[in-house]
């Protein structure tokens, strides 16, 4: 698979990332987390269906996908635990890159992009995380493209 499956969006970012040393990485994932907003009420309210929950994740991250009238989705995402940077980071970043895309783009997504932005030392467990809801996303766009 070659990276220009990827949405545009994404392929952006990863070359935004690509230079920055470790504590810039950090700042930038930071800056991401900050931009979190969570799942609209309109979409999902707690307690969250354990079907959306991001398989792997120790944030308990949910990823809920709404379908836009272009055939494309829109991500939301939940974090329950405050303290899931990463996971927040991740959850900002699939909003914007994954929303709106096309949806075998957004299928296309490879996970190596996750140690692309977050970092080669990034932990085995929120690796896993990370891909748990990356794949969430990709079954959503996956399953609208079945539907076809």
């Amino acid at each position: 698979m070659t990276h220009a499956e990827s949405p545009a969006g994404l392929e952006e970012l990863l070359r935004e990332f690509e230079p920055l040393d470790r504590t810039e990485r950090m700042e930038q994932l930071i800056d991401w987390a900050d931009q979190f907003v969570g799942v609209p009420a309109s979409v999902a309210t707690r307690p969250f269906a354990e079907l959306n929950r991001a398989p792997r994740c120790e944030s308990e991250a949910y990823v809920f996908a709404t379908d836009r009238p272009d055939g494309t989705l829109d991500f939301h995402f939940a974090v329950e635990n405050p303290q899931g940077l990463s996971a927040k980071a991740w959850g900002a970043i699939l909003e914007h890159v994954a929303s709106g895309a096309p949806l075998d783009q957004v299928a296309a997504i490879d996970p190596d992009s996750i140690y692309r932005i977050f970092g080669r030392d990034l932990s085995m467990g929120k690796g896993q995380g990370l891909i748990g809801m990356l794949e969430l996303v990709q079954f959503e766009a996956r399953k609208r493209l079945r539907a076809r």
